[in-house]
């Protein structure tokens, strides 16, 4: 099966990746360009993160204790998987790309930089805090927050002096980037005074208040923009009630949690959940195929994109699923097969095709997914269905868990690898970024 070389609208044509030869990796080309630093620092935090919940998944099955001793794994590993790696990834991509859709000079690195630091140490502050101290693990969640906060506010900034006619999907990103940063500062305060329950309020809500409305923003704006520049038989069809109908549909996944947390998920709500999910989920695979998944299949980086919204539907369709044996009175661990299938599904693919996508394009390499970005995808793919499948494995569950965390292990290292070299070597073409 050949490579598709398709290079979307606007987009210069580099030279075939193999005619020039990479210069050496350098520490100060990663200030080039936004996407470098917010993408090399996500790729750390990433791999790192996936390295350390094998590592304890490991040690459970073999009975030799935990790596987090101070603060439960479950609640370290849930709280890099919502605000660890994301956050970065979008400080590269929203300082890349979000100046061009905002009409305002390009970013620069050295805007983000203090963040991303300040990211960088908080991570590592909340791992080793999750080991010996929970004190230190706050104070992890502190600088998290106000690396997160640096750069929500330029962000802000970004907006508030835009010019742009649409800022749309701008000021949503912005407002769920405030709400980021509530999540951290709740996630600290949590920890510090050994509350650990804030810790469930703040992943949930942060999945769905924040992390999501980014991603339902980015792919309401880019997917049916990069699927038209590709197939012009397709047109770019985002209206903008559709951009508020998935953010509604968002809100009201946060909304669950919130009754869930006070005592109100009785029969009767279980019911409109199931309703809600399933019709939900039923339409955001229609919009999938809308937006061109069929059409898409045959171009690889675009079918990333695709298979990995179509993840979204999926994981409201196992949401109701689930709310159905709540009404059967059955006990199951379902719920967290909607959740992996939102979290490593439509999180992890669309940001392995978003992310790839911009590394070749500001790379000044062909705007394609080669062989290795290929079978990295379906890497994640995988993953996603033994963990999705492990939910309901019972006894096996355990082994099931292990094998997903391997295989999502391997492909964001792998990943991290392969274009954290890109990161540190200049564009192919000679342009500069």
């Amino acid at each position: 099966m050949s490579i598709p070389s398709v290079v979307s609208a606007g987009a210069s044509r580099a030279r075939p990746d193999a005619v020039r030869v990479a210069a050496p990796w350098r520490l100060g080309t990663i200030m080039a360009a936004p996407h470098r630093l917010g993408f090399l620092a996500a790729a750390l935090v990433m791999s790192a993160s996936a390295i350390w919940w094998c590592v304890e998944l490991i040690l459970r099955q073999l009975g030799a204790g935990s790596l987090a001793v101070a603060v439960p794994a479950s609640f370290v590993h849930a709280v890099l998987m919502t605000y660890g790696f994301m956050p970065l990834f979008f400080s590269g991509f929203l300082f890349t790309a979000g100046p061009r859709w905002l009409q305002m000079p390009e970013g620069e690195a050295n805007t983000i930089r203090p963040g991303v630091m300040a990211l960088l140490m908080g991570w590592c502050a909340w791992l080793i805090g999750a080991r010996w101290h929970a004190g230190v693990a706050a104070l992890g969640a502190v600088l998290a927050a106000i690396g997160w906060g640096w750069l929500a506010v330029h962000f802000s900034r970004l907006v508030r002096q835009s010019p742009a006619r649409d800022k749309v999907h701008g000021t949503v990103v912005m407002v769920a980037s405030w709400v980021g940063v509530a999540g951290l500062l709740l996630t600290a305060a949590g920890v510090a005074l050994g509350r650990f329950d804030c810790l469930r309020w703040a992943t949930w809500l942060g999945l769905w208040w924040f992390v999501v409305p980014v991603y339902v923003a980015v792919a309401h704006r880019m997917i049916p923009f990069f699927t038209a520049a590709v197939v012009p038989a397709l047109d770019a069809w985002r209206p903008n009630w559709l951009l508020w109908s998935m953010l509604a549909a968002a809100g009201l996944q946060g909304l669950w949690f919130v009754l869930d947390a006070v005592g109100l998920d009785g029969t009767g709500w279980s019911v409109v959940r199931a309703f809600s999910s399933i019709v939900i989920g039923a339409l955001l695979l229609a919009l999938a195929v809308r937006w061109g998944l069929v059409q898409s299949l045959s171009v690889r980086l675009l079918a990333m994109l695709h298979i990995g919204f179509m993840w979204l539907g999926i994981t409201f369709l196992l949401d109701g699923a689930n709310a159905i044996q709540q009404v059967m009175g059955l006990t199951t661990a379902s719920h967290l097969a909607a959740l992996h299938a939102l979290t490593m599904g439509f999180l992890g693919s669309v940001l392995i095709a978003m992310a790839t996508r911009v590394s070749c394009g500001h790379g000044g390499r062909t705007l394609a997914a080669d062989n290795i970005a290929w079978s990295l995808f379906w890497l994640v793919q995988l993953a996603v269905v033994l963990r999705v499948a492990s939910a309901w494995w019972g006894a096996h569950a355990g082994v099931g868990l292990l094998a997903a965390s391997g295989v999502w292990t391997t492909a964001v290292v792998g990943w991290s690898v392969r274009y954290g070299r890109w990161f540190g070597r200049p564009r192919l073409d000679g342009r500069p970024g």
